[in-house]
């Protein structure tokens, strides 16, 4: 036997509020199940991994067009020397510090951004 789905949601178009949460709770009670456990579980646990993320690392993506510019700016957001900075910028994708915090993480990508790179946070 088939379901004829169109029918169906035609009907639940032209349904009240309280006729379908009727319909939701006889639902649950035939087969067992509940509808709103998952979503909150799932809800829950996304905001915990949200909120256990306060470190990230910053990942020159890529150089874009003005490298030199970029190198000047990972110098001083490391304190590398020239060679070495040079060599990271070179070697996109690749991270420009790593475990820092959330403001100090946007403001790096802010400034690399500023001169033309492509940064992402992880």
């Amino acid at each position: 036997m088939a379901l004829d789905t169109q029918a169906i949601v035609d009907q639940l178009k032209d349904a009240t509020i309280l006729e379908l949460n009727d319909l939701v709770k006889a639902i649950e009670d035939e087969f067992g199940v509940t509808a709103a456990a998952p979503v909150a579980a799932a809800g829950a646990a996304a905001g915990a991994a949200e909120e256990a993320k306060d470190s990230f690392n910053v990942e020159l993506t890529e150089v874009g067009q003005e490298k030199v510019k970029v190198i000047k700016e990972v110098r001083a957001i490391t304190g590398l020397g020239l060679k070495d900075a040079k060599g990271l910028v070179d070697g996109a994708p690749a991270n420009v510090k790593e475990d820092v915090a959330a403001d100090e993480a946007n403001k790096i990508k802010e400034q690399l951004e500023a001169v033309g790179a492509t940064v992402t946070l992880k």
